[in-house]
């Protein structure tokens, strides 16, 4: 992960989504343990998937397996905890309450990584920085970082940080896949070898577009985009974004010449640049672990060429300002 000593596994499993609302408890133990017989030792939640449900449906799973604490590594998001003016942000108070309160769902004594679930504008970042510096300190994490942050507010709580002589930001969770890059190889090139900074990255289907499920605009039954909760997703990647599901059915070849599913060339993607230490995948059915994990016979295959011809269909690469180029 990023600088440190952590070992991640190149694919993870998140549970935005899926566990509380998709997944039970039941289900949830055979996803996971599938997950690790694929050799993945990461698993991603957050305080407000679910109102907290998602937490409680992977700690008790988790429990129920009997994994060994430390052959997993285990990470939430702390910003939106509740509807109180207090339960949500990043003041010293949410953090450490919203932490606490984690951890009592998840039944667990830490959590591997903790995330700063977005940046916060109403609290100095100084106070941030000590609050996760104190929940390091307390043994309630090991690693903090930050989610969707920009570049320069990263670099800032850097900056924060060596001045107080304490720990920055290790990790960032931002959106990454073949239709969302500008943070990813734009805003966070000046931060990768400065800091060390280490991603996980999170919708590598960009929701589900890049499967080729949604080929023609159809919505098929119990996908991400038919929930209700989600229909201003489906409105926002099925209409505005039409153009998008066009260039999925242009990769199909290329996809059909690998030998893999669009699904496994669109993660594979994202697990080729080598500054994402994981990409976080997500899954309701079994069949979907097995694809999503065959994707890393993919990577080597993603050659120059292949690479090429992939940016000819999607043009997606965005513009480096002149002084990075």
């Amino acid at each position: 992960m990023g600088r440190s000593g952590l070992q991640v596994s190149a694919l993870s499993y998140g549970a935005w989504v899926t566990f509380g609302e998709q997944v039970d408890v039941k289900h949830a133990e055979k996803i996971l343990e599938a997950c690790r017989n694929h050799g993945c030792n990461f698993f991603d939640n957050a305080e407000v998937y679910r109102q907290g449900e998602a937490e409680v449906v992977m700690g008790q799973a988790i429990k129920n397996l009997a994994w060994k604490r430390s052959d997993v590594v285990v990470s939430t998001k702390i910003f939106w905890g509740g509807s109180g003016p207090n339960d949500r942000g990043l003041s010293r108070k949410h953090l450490i309450e919203g932490t606490r309160d984690s951890l009592e769902r998840l039944q667990m004594d830490y959590v591997d990584l903790l995330f700063c679930h977005r940046p916060d504008p109403t609290t100095p970042i100084e106070e941030t920085v000590r609050a996760m510096n104190f929940l390091i300190d307390h043994g309630l994490t090991f690693y903090w970082g930050t989610s969707e942050w920009s570049g320069q507010q990263i670099t800032e709580a850097w900056e924060v940080a060596n001045r107080l002589d304490m720990i920055g930001p290790l990790m960032e969770q931002p959106e990454y896949n073949m239709f969302a890059r500008e943070k990813v190889e734009v805003d966070y090139a000046p931060v990768y070898s400065k800091y060390g900074l280490g991603l996980t990255t999170w919708s590598p289907l960009a929701s589900g577009i890049l499967t080729g499920k949604y080929s023609g605009g159809v919505v098929p039954e119990g996908s991400r985009l038919s929930l209700e909760s989600y229909k201003w997703l489906a409105e926002k990647k099925l209409v505005e974004k039409r153009d998008q599901i066009e260039k999925v059915d242009q990769l199909k070849p290329i996809a059909d010449a690998l030998g893999c599913t669009l699904a496994q060339l669109s993660i594979a993607w994202c697990a080729k640049n080598p500054n994402v230490s994981t990409v976080i995948t997500g899954s309701t059915k079994l069949s979907q672990v097995e694809d999503n994990f065959q994707s890393m016979k993919v990577v080597p295959k993603l050659t120059d060429e292949v690479m090429a011809q992939i940016e000819e269909i999607i043009q997606s690469k965005p513009a480096a300002p002149a002084k990075y180029r």
